[in-house]
């Protein structure tokens, strides 16, 4: 991107809270956490000092699937940069009195999803929808595993995941292929090189209705069905019907609930994808005397979808929203680097945009019907609702997808 003096650097490593047992739950989390306080050459301290002088960005996140770690420079400041980062990645100290600290700051970031109901209801849903399945556990873990974690434990996790072969470092912005090639060798080229070889299962989705009282201004409600896996040959067709399901302001769901009917602020779906499996969700906001009606609507539209095709212009305007959203996400270094380590990490190749875009203008009506009529089967829907639900009259029956 010779346009831009900012590059984008990422390390991702193809581990995440999936990969860990019950017992360890929220490793992946703490080790990320770990990482930031501390090498055997920088404090905590002089690793924000270093990043800030160079007016970086310095992050990191765990999910299901990965931990990603990444920086953000100008361009002349990139050999600091990666330095600071492959340390980190590198010589993690994991010192005892840090790690008993930091697992005070990672109980309340629990307590503050408990305290952040929009996304408690979405943890409840997947805990429940996903039951029994890695990916059904919270990537924070609980408080008991926390609790359990000591520094044995964690170098143990370290040593085993954090390898050069499971490492996919993406680079954007304004760089040099070979400068960054030759930056990369000799800053993580200490790293051992072995894969611990990890067996996944495909997860199996629960339907049903859970319903959890909690004294607040609104109910939160999500309910889902499963989706298609990350690498499915029918994901732009998922794309597609979800931007005209609650993708966007213009959407179904948008304008019959909140536009028509005034019932909701936030109202909205999504698809989530993994290796071996998804989960299409929808997530609405509202008084608890609208539940039922939201539902009912809700489930409504999910019917219509299924049962008769999308129009025409429904589908250019979908179409025309993906791929216009898609290349102004490519104009920011991050997103493109992002980008490129998502595609390493599912496809094991980098898909040109014009590959994308044609695939997403390829998708026809019929196909949205097929897939709406292949994910919205009867007796597999999901829901979970939860705020001030007293006296709340909502059945597994109103799901049901006649």
């Amino acid at each position: 991107m010779p346009e831009v003096r900012s590059v984008s650097f990422g390390a991702w490593l193809t581990r995440g809270s999936r990969h860990e047992s019950a017992a360890r739950s929220g490793i992946a989390h703490f080790v990320e956490h770990m990482l930031f306080k501390g090498t055997a050459r920088r404090t905590a301290e002089d690793i924000a000092q270093e990043i800030d002088s160079l007016g970086g960005q310095l992050d990191a996140f765990t999910a299901k699937e990965c931990a990603s770690y990444y920086v953000k420079v100008l361009d002349d400041h990139l050999p600091r940069a990666v330095d600071v980062l492959a340390d980190l990645l590198v010589n993690p100290a994991f010192d005892p009195g840090d790690i008993e600290r930091e697992k005070k700051v990672v109980l309340e970031e629990i307590k503050m999803v408990e305290d952040t109901p929009d996304d408690l209801v979405y943890e409840l849903f997947t805990q429940r929808f996903w039951s029994g399945h890695p990916l059904g556990r919270p990537i924070l873990g609980v408080p008991e595993t926390v609790n359990d974690l000591d520094a044995a434990t964690l170098r143990d996790y370290f040593g085993r995941a954090y390898t050069g072969g499971n490492l996919v470092i993406a680079a954007a912005g304004h760089v040099d292929h070979a400068a960054v090639r030759d930056l990369v060798t000799s800053a993580f080229g200490d790293l051992p090189s072995n894969v611990e070889e990890i067996t996944n299962t495909a997860p199996a989705s629960m339907p049903g209705l859970l319903i959890r009282d909690k004294p607040l201004e609104q109910c939160h409600v999500c309910l889902g069905v499963s989706g298609y896996p990350q690498s499915h040959v029918d994901r732009y067709i998922c794309y597609v019907l979800n931007i005209v399901l609650g993708g966007t302001m213009s959407s179904r769901l948008f304008q019959n609930i909140r536009e028509k009917r005034g019932l909701a602020y936030a109202v909205s779906s999504g698809f989530v994808s993994y290796r071996d499996g998804g989960a299409l969700t929808i997530y609405a906001g509202c008084d608890a005397d609208s539940v039922v009606e939201v539902v009912d609507l809700i489930v409504a539209e999910l019917q219509q979808l299924r049962d008769a095709p999308i129009t025409s212009a429904e589908l250019v305007r979908a179409k025309d929203h993906l791929k216009g959203s898609l290349v102004l996400s490519l104009e920011s270094t991050s997103s493109r680097m992002s980008h490129l380590a998502r595609q390493e990490m599912y496809y094991g190749r980098q898909f040109t945009l014009d590959e994308t875009l044609q695939a997403v203008e390829q998708v026809t009506v019929d196909d949205v019907h097929r897939v709406a009529k292949e994910l919205l089967v009867p007796g597999t829907v999901a829901a979970t609702v939860l705020g001030p639900v007293d006296g709340l009259a909502l059945s597994e029956q109103q799901l049901a997808l006649t």
